[in-house]
C-alpha cells in the first residue's frame, strides 16, 4: 500500500485532527433538525412529524447511496473528493438557511445526504491511510471523537443559536464552518494515494468478502437495536419524570459520557479489539435492561443511560476497524458499508421504535432495544474471524 511518510499517530496529528474537525462538522449537519424541529416546522409551514422527515430521509439516502457512490468515485483522488464532500455540506445548510418553503429543505437535505454517503466513506480509509496497522484503530477513535463532538456540542449549540436568533441562522453558521473547515482540510491534510486492491487467490477473497459481511451485518442490527431507543430518549426521560426543561441539559450530560468509550476504544482498539466489542455491546444490552427495569424511577433510568451511552461511544470505531481489518473490500467499500449499514440502522431503528413506543410503551421500548442489541452480540461471539482477538 503507498502510504504518505507519516506512520504513527503522533506523525499523522494534523491529519487526523482536520478530520476529526471535518467528522464534527458532518455529524452536526446530519443531526441539526432534530433539536431545530419546532422552529423549522413552523417557519415552513408543516408539521413537526412531518419535519423530523428530514432527519429519515437523510438517513436513508446515506444508506442507498453509500456504496454506490463510492466504488463510482473509487478512482478519483481523495483529497479532492472530501474536499468536495465538504462543498456539499456547505450548500447544503446554506440552501436549508434560505428555503422558502418544505420541498426546498427537504432537498437540500438529500444534497446533504448524498455528501455524507461519500464523506465517511472516504474519511473511515483515509485516517487508516494516514497511519500503518498497528495504529489504524487508534486513529480511527481519534477522528471518531470529532463526530461524538457533534453530538456533545455542535448540536446543543446549534440549537441554543437557533432558539436565540432563529433556526436558519444555525443552519447558515453551520454552512460557514463548513467552509472553514474545507480550508483547514486543503491546507492540513496531506493526500494519500489510491490504492489497487491487493491480489489475492479466490479462497482467500470469499473468507474475506464473508467476514466484512459478518461485521457489516452486525453492525446494521446493533445500530437498529440502538437507535430503536435513543431515538426516543426523550420520551424514555418523561416517562422517568424528568421535565421538559432537564432533558437537553441531560442529553449533554449523555453525549459527553460517550466520550468514555471512546477512551476505552483508543486505549484497546488495536491491542484487544474482540474483548473490547464485546465488553461494550454487553454493556449496551445489560444497561437498556436495567432502564426498563428502573422505570420509572428518574435516578435508575439516569444512572443506567448513562452506562448505554458510554458504552456505545466505543461502537463506531470498533466496526470501523473492523470492517477495514477484514480485508474483504478496499478500505474505502469497507468504509462506505459501515456508512450505509449504520445509517440503515438507524433509520430501520427508528421505525421499529416508533411501533413500540406507540403501542406497548417505554418500558418494553427498552427491552426490545437490548434483545436486538443481544442478537448481534451473539453474532460476535460465534463469528471468532470476523472479529479476532488481535488486530492483524
Amino acid at each position: 500500500m503507498n502510504r504518505p511518510p507519516a506512520r504513527t499517530v503522533r506523525d499523522a496529528a494534523a491529519g487526523i485532527a482536520v478530520l476529526g474537525v471535518a467528522n464534527f462538522v458532518a455529524i452536526t449537519t446530519e443531526v441539526l433538525p432534530v433539536g431545530l424541529l419546532p422552529q423549522v416546522a413552523r417557519g415552513v409551514g408543516v408539521s413537526e412529524s412531518t419535519a423530523g422527515l428530514l432527519v429519515t430521509v437523510y438517513a436513508f439516502v446515506v444508506a442507498a447511496c453509500a456504496v454506490p457512490l463510492t466504488i463510482a468515485t473509487r478512482a478519483l483522488a481523495r483529497k479532492p473528493l472530501l474536499l468536495g464532500t465538504l462543498a456539499t455540506y456547505a450548500a447544503s445548510n446554506l440552501l436549508v438557511a434560505v428555503a422558502p418553503s418544505y420541498a426546498v429543505v427537504a432537498g437540500a437535505r438529500v444534497l446533504g445526504g448524498i455528501g455524507h454517503a461519500v464523506f465517511f466513506s472516504v474519511s473511515i480509509a483515509y485516517a487508516a491511510r494516514l497511519v500503518s496497522p498497528l495504529y489504524t484503530g487508534r486513529a480511527l477513535t481519534l477522528v471518531t471523537a470529532g463526530g461524538t463532538l457533534g453530538f456533545v456540542l455542535g448540536v446543543p449549540l446549534s440549537t441554543s443559536l437557533g432558539a436565540a436568533v432563529g433556526w436558519r441562522w444555525s443552519f447558515g453558521v453551520l454552512a460557514t464552518v463548513c467552509v472553514v473547515t474545507a480550508l483547514l482540510v486543503a491546507r492540513l491534510l496531506p493526500s494519500v494515494a489510491v490504492e489497487a486492491a491487493a491480489p489475492r487467490d479466490a479462497a482467500a477473497a470469499r473468507r474475506g468478502r464473508a467476514r466484512l459481511g459478518l461485521v457489516v451485518g452486525t453492525n446494521t442490527v446493533l445500530f437498529g437495536g440502538q437507535y430503536t431507543v435513543y431515538t426516543y430518549i426523550s420520551v424514555l426521560l418523561l416517562a422517568a419524570g424528568l421535565s421538559e426543561a432537564a432533558v437537553g441539559p441531560v442529553l449533554l450530560v449523555f453525549g459527553a459520557l460517550g466520550l468514555v468509550g471512546l477512551w476505552g476504544a483508543a486505549r484497546y482498539l488495536d491491542r484487544s479489539p474482540r474483548a473490547l466489542t464485546i465488553v461494550a455491546m454487553a454493556a449496551i444490552a445489560v444497561a437498556l435492561v436495567a432502564v426498563a427495569v428502573a422505570l420509572p424511577q428518574a435516578a435508575g433510568v439516569l444512572v443506567a443511560a448513562g452506562v448505554w451511552l458510554a458504552a456505545f461511544g466505543a461502537i463506531p470505531a470498533t466496526f470501523q476497524a473492523a470492517a477495514l481489518r477484514t480485508q474483504g473490500a478496499t478500505p474505502d467499500v469497507a468504509g462506505a458499508f459501515v456508512n450505509a449499514t449504520s445509517n440503515f440502522g438507524i433509520g430501520l431503528g427508528a421505525a421499529v421504535g416508533a411501533v413500540v413506543v406507540a403501542g406497548p410503551g417505554p418500558q418494553a421500548l427498552a427491552l426490545t432495544g437490548a434483545a436486538i442489541v443481544a442478537v448481534s452480540l451473539a453474532v460476535v461471539l460465534v463469528a471468532r474471524r470476523a472479529f479476532p482477538h488481535r488486530a492483524s
